[in-house]
């Protein structure tokens, strides 16, 4: 169903800039049904678009296309994720993540590779000295961990 709808509506969902590839949502959408990922391997600077809302007091996100419901961030992204969002009005409904393993413009966090445990990677974020672990998750985003990892949140309703 709901690759049926990406193939319907695809021109009027992404907008293209130079070569990157984002996507906006509609606020209206159900949240399962808010998240897409352009692969890697469709364009070597592909964006990926994700939407963390709260639940039980800790940061998750749904991504039905990937099979992914309620997934959590643990150990020091949650404290990350607080800090991305510090200037974000209306989180009550979650906030949209970009996340790219090259650079684009208007990027907030770059997020450097670690070591690998338990089958997840920690990340260093340079800039506020915070590390965080990355679960096996990251690899429905990515074929294999990347070195880098850039960040940027935004309102819902930008």
């Amino acid at each position: 169903m709901l690759d049926e709808y990406f193939s319907q509506h695809i021109y009027t969902s992404l907008h293209f800039s130079g070569t990157n590839l984002a996507w906006n949502p509609s606020p209206e959408r159900s949240r399962l049904n808010n998240s897409m990922v352009i692969s890697e391997s469709v364009m070597s600077n592909a964006i990926a678009v994700i939407f963390p809302y709260r639940h039980n007091g800790t940061w998750v996100f749904d991504d039905e296309r990937v099979g992914l419901v309620q997934e959590p961030f643990v150990s020091g992204v949650p404290e990350m994720i607080d800090i991305l969002v510090k200037d974000i009005s209306n989180l009550d409904e979650g906030f949209k993540l970009l996340f790219s393993a090259n650079p684009f413009p208007g990027y907030q966090a770059e997020l450097i590779w670690l070591r690998e445990e338990y089958n997840g990677h920690w990340y260093l974020w340079g800039e506020k000295k915070l590390e965080g672990w990355l679960c096996p998750a990251l690899f429905k985003y990515f074929e294999t961990q990347p070195n880098r990892i850039y960040c940027k949140a935004e309102s819902l309703y930008r």
